[in-house]
């Protein structure tokens, strides 16, 4: 067998979404696990919603996700003369001709037929017996058809679906140039996975429909067919096709939120496909394992929930240099100076077990950088009588002791205990005063990381406000 060659052939009309997301997923992996080769390409002919901005969220999201191509990426106006060039084979064939009905004729003809409860379909009208004789009408630009065959079946093995098999009297002759010489989806597909000698085709099951008449264009051209797998398509939990109420937003957004590329990848990996139970793998692991057969044939779900329970999961295990780095732009944008406070790497390794993106570990962190005032509420509920006094000694121990997270709580201990309280009692009004903030990772731990200096004088600052 030929080597294996798989693509993702994205249309720049919008940013890269989940579901594409997950299709390059499942042809890079492909590609990967028989030694292929993986092929990027760009289908631009819908000059008139195709963008740069989109094309460039098209490409960083395959950089971001880690998902490498061995050619690419190609671009369909790039190769506009040949698809020209394979159109006029197919005219002087005999296997495609010159179409000049016009939209409003089309139009007409498609309600007269639903009016006689017809499929509305082209009716053949200028196939050459059909136009015999007939004169084209002047000044129109016609378009090229597709001559299917009137008859026989397309039947392909699915590589996800099974055998599938599609009566040509149900396909019409399809338009594969426009006039202005610009190729049609299902024949510039056909061309570039001809000359990029793709062998295998993983797409969406909305493509379903479109693959008999491809078949039958690389049939007419005498091509070899490639192998197809069409994906169940992921709906939201509703069970309604995804959208962006669902969370179905473009992939670099997760990147924007704080998601890691190592997670979105495990989930979209595990959204329609599974290797047992197995819930956390690397990528290496996963083009180990990644198959076909084991693609469901039902849509998958998509969970927010379970991706974020992900993420937090790949949080915790990541190293604390690579998490600062992707948390100090989140801080510079809050007005913060991760420079001017303790080590970021030390704060991200305190706090990145709380928290499920990247955006929470730079809000958890915030404090260590800035003041931050307490809310009337918070002080109502946490400054209690007796707590200025016990905080002011507090202070002056904290003034003396070696400044390392034992020594720190025991000097907080020794405060509550000389006043018969609880370590709560004390614990919660001083991370109030310090942090602004109710919820943090063990006060001990906080204050070692802000260091003594910047400790006293928080506690400074928002003694007045606490009562004797």
């Amino acid at each position: 067998m030929s080597k294996i060659r798989t693509r993702f052939a994205p249309s720049p009309t919008g940013y890269l979404h989940i579901g594409g997301a997950r299709t390059a997923l499942f042809s890079w992996a492909y590609a990967r696990r028989h030694g292929g080769e993986f092929i990027l390409r760009i289908e631009d002919t819908d000059t008139e919603r195709s963008t740069d901005a989109s094309t460039q969220a098209i490409l960083d999201a395959m950089d971001w996700l880690g998902l490498d191509y061995d050619e690419g990426p190609f671009y369909q106006m790039k190769r506009l003369d040949r698809y020209r060039e394979v159109v006029e084979q197919l005219v002087r064939e005999g296997k495609a001709y010159r179409c000049y009905a016009s939209k409003d004729e089309l139009d007409q003809m498609r309600a007269q037929q639903r009016a006689r409860n017809e499929k509305p379909r082209y009716d053949g009208r200028w196939r050459p017996e059909n136009a015999a004789g007939r004169t084209p009408p002047a000044g129109v630009e016609p378009v090229i058809r597709f001559r299917n065959p009137d008859d026989g079946i397309v039947t392909w093995n699915d590589l996800v679906k099974g055998e599938i098999s599609i009566a040509n009297e149900e396909l019409d002759d399809l338009v594969i140039q426009r006039a202005d010489g610009v190729p049609t989806y299902n024949f510039g597909v056909v061309v570039d996975d001809w000359d990029m000698n793709i062998t295998h085709v993983i797409r969406g099951d909305d493509h379903v429909n479109n693959t008999p008449r491809q078949i039958n264009i690389y049939r007419a051209l005498g091509a070899d067919v490639p192998l197809f797998g069409h994906v169940p398509m992921i709906l939201g939990e509703d069970g309604e096709r995804l959208s962006k109420r669902h969370g179905a937003v473009s992939v670099m957004q997760y990147f924007d939120d704080g998601y890691l590329p190592e997670a979105l990848n495990n989930y979209l990996a595990r959204l329609g496909w599974s290797h047992g139970d197995e819930e956390m793998f690397s990528m290496d692991q996963f083009v180990e394992w990644f198959d076909l057969d084991h693609i469901s044939r039902s849509p998958a779900k998509f969970n927010p929930e379970k991706l974020g329970w992900l993420n937090q999961q790949y949080l915790k295990a990541a190293a604390d240099d690579r998490l600062a780095a992707l948390v100090e732009p989140f801080l510079r944008k809050d007005g913060c100076d991760p420079a001017q406070g303790p080590s970021l790497e030390r704060v991200v390794g305190l706090l990145k077990e709380r928290v499920t993106r990247i955006e929470e570990l730079a809000d958890a962190a915030v404090y260590f950088y800035r003041r931050l005032t307490p809310s009337d509420a918070l002080r109502e509920q946490h400054y209690l009588v007796g707590v200025g006094a016990a905080v002011d000694a507090l202070a002056e121990r904290l003034r003396h002791v070696e400044w390392q997270r034992p020594a720190i709580a025991e000097a907080i201990k020794t405060t509550a205990t000389e006043r018969g309280w609880k370590m709560p009692k004390l614990a919660m009004p001083l991370r109030v005063i310090v942090t602004g903030e109710a919820q943090t990772p063990a006060i001990d731990a906080v204050l070692e990381l802000l260091g003594r200096d910047e400790t006293l004088v928080r506690i400074a600052t928002e003694r007045t406000r606490v009562p004797e």
